[in-house]
């Protein structure tokens, strides 16, 4: 059975929050990490609650919400999302309480509201929903998990539509903690020029999305999901083509058939190596990125496979998300692979179709 993406929610670091636009005014930051833009929360959540969500809970309840809308579904059949490193802001929040009061007279909420599945569980509470929910969190495979989770279900028959997100946020405390590792830039850059600050480390985002998936053909979806895979700390450049190469003959596809492929680039010198391998000499076709405008996170790949499901529905690449645009010709897009790793060690491939 085919799994089709009907409906998205999207809140990141970019205008995302309205489906009928696609990357039509972008957003540059030149900040050490990229925040999210924020909506209006009044339109989703009753503003007596908002007071006492903290800013993940909010954006979580909203893009489920415009979610659903965008889809045109009231109750989803199952809530499934996947997670990183869960509500940052609330687990510091808590920490804090805990060394400013000397562990006494600590305040639950916090608490509470910092264990990863917070976010699907107060995203049923909202919808009122009773269905299967369920949260992943499996570093940068957490939003695969949760996504092949939800096309299982589908596949099977067990719910004829699945909420299934990802999400994650970056605070000044915890961007402070990792700007420690190399996986950081050191200084603030201009994130559209990501790529060409040719250093060690990448620049951090954060984000929350939610996908609509359906078995239903529509000629309203965004796309069909036609595969996913996951490779765990492959070898080599080697190793990862002969991947590839099984994963596109298993969906009766040939590396030619590809009409985009979309690279998780993210300007780190010491890890981009296998981008530039495939683009140098594996495919040829045309290519896009994503990082430059979505930052880094354990859950990028939510921002990827909106942007890959978007290239499909308008039928367009934004000039400022292609990769190589000297060689960069306009033809029909069908076939979209998206190819992402997480530290060179959890990778990802996504297959979109028509």
């Amino acid at each position: 059975m085919d799994v089709y993406i009907k409906g998205i929610g999207i809140i990141s670091p970019q205008n995302t929050t309205d489906s009928s636009k696609f990357l039509d005014e972008v957003v540059a930051h030149d900040t050490e990490f990229l925040s999210c833009v924020q909506p209006n929360y009044k339109e989703f959540i009753n503003p007596i609650q908002l007071r006492r969500m903290s800013k993940l809970i909010k954006m979580g309840i909203s893009a489920s919400k415009l979610c659903l809308r965008d889809a045109g579904i009231e109750n989803p059949g199952a809530i499934i999302t996947g997670t990183g490193l869960g509500l940052v802001g609330d687990t510091e929040k808590f920490l804090n309480q805990v060394l400013d009061n000397n562990e006494e007279f600590l305040a639950p909420t916090a608490f509470i509201q910092s264990t990863h599945n917070t976010i699907s569980g107060q995203v049923a509470i909202a919808l009122k929903c009773f269905n299967y929910n369920n949260t992943y969190s499996h570093r940068g495979f957490s939003f695969e998990s949760a996504l092949l989770d939800g096309m299982l279900l589908i596949k099977d028959k067990d719910a004829e539509n699945v909420l299934v997100g990802g999400f994650d946020e970056i605070t000044p405390e915890h961007h402070s903690i990792i700007k420690k590792t190399h996986w950081v830039k050191n200084d603030a850059i201009k994130s559209l020029e990501l790529l060409d600050h040719k250093t060690s480390g990448s620049v951090v985002g954060e984000g929350v999305a939610f996908f609509s998936l359906t078995g239903e053909k529509d000629d309203n979806n965004y796309a069909r999901i036609k595969d996913l895979k996951t490779i765990y700390k492959p070898e080599s450049n080697e190793e990862i083509e002969a991947k590839i190469d099984e994963f596109l003959a298993k969906n009766n596809l040939k590396k030619e058939d590809i009409d985009l492929v979309i690279l998780g680039l993210n300007g780190n010198v010491d890890t981009d190596d296998v981008y530039y391998h495939l683009a140098d000499n594996y495919f040829d076709t045309n290519y896009a990125y994503f990082k430059h405008l979505s930052g880094d996170y354990h859950t990028v790949g939510t921002f990827a496979l909106w942007f890959a499901a978007n290239t499909i529905k308008h039928q367009n690449v934004p000039e400022v998300a292609r990769f190589r645009k000297e060689n960069f010709t306009e033809k029909p897009i069908k076939n979209v692979l998206v190819y992402n790793h997480f530290r060179e060690v959890d990778h990802s491939i996504f297959l979109l179709t028509q």
